[in-house]
């Protein structure tokens, strides 16, 4: 029991000691700034990304559309749908409409995706 007494309190000592050398060598760093635009442009690139993997996950549940063969790239909100092998008009227009319902979507464009 002493032996581990003596070990949880060397590690304790050992990781505030460490927390304390990395927290001092973080306070001699310069500030980083960053120009609006480049937070703006990365709020926007994970949106975006977010936004092509709820859509992609929402085609992969749904029956009847073909989600492993569409493709799906967004950009400023707007969907993009595409497909190298031939859908229904049915399956288009259920793919269309589950990505219109993703949160964030400001447009969908399926030109991408071949009829049969």
């Amino acid at each position: 029991m002493k032996k581990f007494a003596i070990a949880a309190a060397t590690a304790t000592a050992l990781t505030l000691t460490m927390a304390n050398a990395a927290f001092a060598q973080q306070s001699t760093q310069a500030p980083m700034t960053l120009a609006a635009g480049e937070v703006t442009k990365t709020k926007e690139a994970a949106s975006d990304t977010w936004i092509t993997t709820k859509v992609k996950a929402d085609l992969m549940t749904e029956k009847g559309v073909p989600g492993s063969d569409i493709k799906v790239e967004t950009n400023k909100g707007v969907v993009s749908l595409s497909s190298d092998t031939a859908v229904t008009d049915a399956q288009k227009e259920m793919a269309i409409a589950i990505a219109k319902k993703i949160k964030g979507v400001q447009a969908v464009s399926a030109d991408g995706l071949k009829s049969e």
